[in-house]
């Protein structure tokens, strides 16, 4: 394969089947958006199946999707801290410390400005009664995800001994195993399309518990097991896996959901809330 994936495109373009031309002309023509779109959403506009796309990415000698994004990643010009330069935003050696802290503040600003034009407030309240009343919420994702599970787990442990995070995959499908329809699952994943994720949700799906995805993309492999789809804002490049802004997104979106659980028991959860808050307060100095 070439070092350049668009070369090696190109290189095999006459022998390409119809479809797969077909999917080679629109990479070439939308290069830069097609590195962050879903597999599913990628087949859509182009106008071809997922299993094309597949069959695409191996004939130029890649395992998958993931590693065709990445490669068409760094067939664009990049910033010398690594970073896709196709950004207003995009930040360089050269910055300063505050022209560097401005820029990341900006594109803090704009994942949460998307994360609240995406949120759909029927889905919002659809998940907030699933939490609500729910035996247990078990707080799942894998990779950076976890971080974010963990993040929702602690900030509800304010309120509820409901909340359950688990970070081991191996434990998560044994607690998935387990799990029942009177629980529920949050499950994070930016990608909405990884192999562990496929296996843990497929897992609840046959328990019959009600998950609810919190993902950047509407049509990816997890939301054919999700009962509620949250999205969250700011297209990352496969560059940026793990980015800070979109983070924001999905933080914005668990304090939603706390909220709006803690308004269905106000009294309780405000209750619950004191006594956390108490019990902290003797360990600080």
């Amino acid at each position: 394969m070439s070092n350049n994936i668009l070369n090696s495109i190109t290189e095999q373009y006459h022998s390409l089947t119809r479809s797969g031309k077909k999917l080679a002309d629109y990479i070439f023509a939308h290069t830069g958006d097609a590195q962050y779109l879903s597999i599913s959403t990628l087949a859509e506009n182009s106008g071809v199946s997922e299993a094309t796309i597949t069959r695409f990415c191996r004939g130029l000698g890649l395992s998958g999707y993931n590693e065709f994004k990445l490669a068409l990643a760094k067939s664009e010009r990049i910033t010398d801290l690594g970073d896709p330069s196709n950004s207003p935003e995009n930040i360089t050696a050269e910055d300063d410390c505050t022209t560097t802290c401005r820029k990341i503040h900006n594109l803090i600003a704009r994942s949460l400005d998307e994360t609240l034009e995406l949120l759909d407030e029927t889905a919002l309240s659809q998940a907030v009664s699933l939490i609500s009343e729910a035996n247990r919420v078990y707080c799942f994702g894998q990779g950076g995800s976890n971080v974010m599970a963990m993040e929702a787990w602690a900030r509800f442990s304010t309120a509820t001994n409901s909340f359950i995070h688990i970070e081991d995959s191996h434990m998560q499908a044994m607690a998935a195993s387990l799990a029942t329809p009177e629980d529920t699952i949050l499950f994070f994943s930016y990608s909405g399309s990884t192999k562990d994720m496929e296996d843990l949700l497929k897992i609840a799906k046959g328990k019959r518990t009600p998950i609810i995805l919190i993902t950047h993309f509407s049509k990816c492999r997890a939301a054919d097991f999700a009962d509620v789809i949250l999205l969250c804002g700011y297209n990352e490049s496969p560059l940026q896996s793990g980015s800070i802004a979109a983070k924001m997104g999905q933080m914005f979106l668990i304090d939603c959901l706390f909220y709006g659980y803690c308004q269905k028991k106000p009294e309780a959860r405000a209750a619950n809330r004191s006594l956390t808050a108490e019990a902290i307060a003797k360990k600080l100095l």
